[in-house]
């Protein structure tokens, strides 16, 4: 009989801490334990997969909007060669704009019903975030925390009172009552919840028609030969994406990265960068830039910025080419 692989699907919204939770459970993680990340971005460059990578764990990516469009082709092609690989747990990380329901119809279905056993749904959310209108009327925030069986808390530490009340009159009031909940800070989820039982039924079919329907591309972590930087965009549920992805031979300047970022007004951004100081993961979400040193060495970088507003993805692209020193003969090249 082959084993079924305990599997958890975390959900959640743009910038809420799902990578940084789930770089928290593999470093947590049993040492003999083998595990697998199926991660999927709104944009078209992959971030996350750099990110976690750099944690040993085995590591798939679906980018460009919803793993489960394109009749789920993308998704069950990213788990199909991660079981292939005989990971000890799975996790399933869909885009921040994505809806998990299908995502758990997949992972129930026949096809993986002898090789998935899918534990509870987990949904992360920033307890700010459910007072604020324009996150409360969205239709993909809602049906993420609608569809978990455990919603946490996150962000706990940056939360005034009235945002912890919020959550905890949110979970108060679900009907039908969610299995868990917990507040934690910078992701810090106990392995615990991992093995809690899902909720069966809760799946659905139906795929939204506003879903993506392109995302069937494999990430690039390479350039093609003889340019220097390749620019992608996306675009899907009233969010625009734009990213790039630049020559591992380039370096851009740390202390003028951390100010531009600094100051961009968008709602979400993504780095794995090669600066003059090392190689370095940004993060930006509501308007805070944190940072940290990764082990990656001859590294591609790559930027992803994700806002609601059309942005001038031209003039961004401009600093960032001066930035890391590329010039108008690199790329002529």
């Amino acid at each position: 009989m082959t084993l079924r692989v305990p599997t958890n699907i975390i959900t959640g919204f743009l910038g809420v801490g799902k990578t940084t939770t789930i770089l928290n459970l593999l470093k947590n993680k049993p040492a003999n334990e083998k595990w697998a990340v199926l991660v999927n971005e709104f944009g078209e460059i992959g971030i996350d997969g750099a990110i976690l990578t750099d944690q040993g764990a085995l590591i798939k990516e679906v980018p460009g909007g919803c793993m489960c469009c394109t009749a789920g082709v993308p998704m069950s092609v990213g788990i199909n060669a991660l079981l292939r690989q005989k990971p000890d747990r799975l996790i399933i990380e869909p885009t921040g704009l994505g809806h998990p329901k299908q995502v758990v119809a997949t992972l129930t279905s026949e096809q993986y019903q002898n090789y998935v056993d899918l534990k509870a749904t987990i949904a992360l959310v920033d307890p700010r975030n459910l007072l604020i209108e324009k996150y409360i009327t969205n239709q993909n925030f809602n049906d993420q925390l609608d569809s978990a069986d455990v919603v946490v808390g996150n962000k706990v530490d940056l939360c005034a009172v009235a945002d912890i009340d919020a959550f905890n009159d949110w979970i108060t009031n679900q009907s039908p009552a969610k299995i868990f909940s917990k507040l934690v800070k910078q992701g810090d989820l106990p392995l615990e919840v991992l093995d809690i039982e899902r909720v069966h039924g809760s799946a659905s079919s139906h795929i939204e028609h506003h879903h993506h329907d392109h995302a069937s591309q494999e990430p690039q972590f390479e350039l093609p030969p003889g340019e220097a930087f390749i620019r992608r965009e996306n675009k899907g549920q009233g969010y625009f994406s734009c990213g790039w992805l630049f020559g591992a031979e380039y370096e851009f300047d740390f202390d003028l990265l951390f100010s531009m970022l600094s100051d961009l007004t968008a709602e979400r951004i993504k780095a794995v960068v090669n600066t003059d100081q090392g190689t370095y993961a940004f993060n930006v979400a509501n308007g805070v830039v944190s940072v940290n040193q990764m082990s990656l060495s001859g590294f591609e970088s790559r930027l992803e910025v994700i806002d609601s507003q059309l942005m001038p993805w031209d003039q961004l692209e401009a600093i960032l080419l001066k930035l890391c020193g590329i010039t108008p003969s690199d790329c002529d090249k």
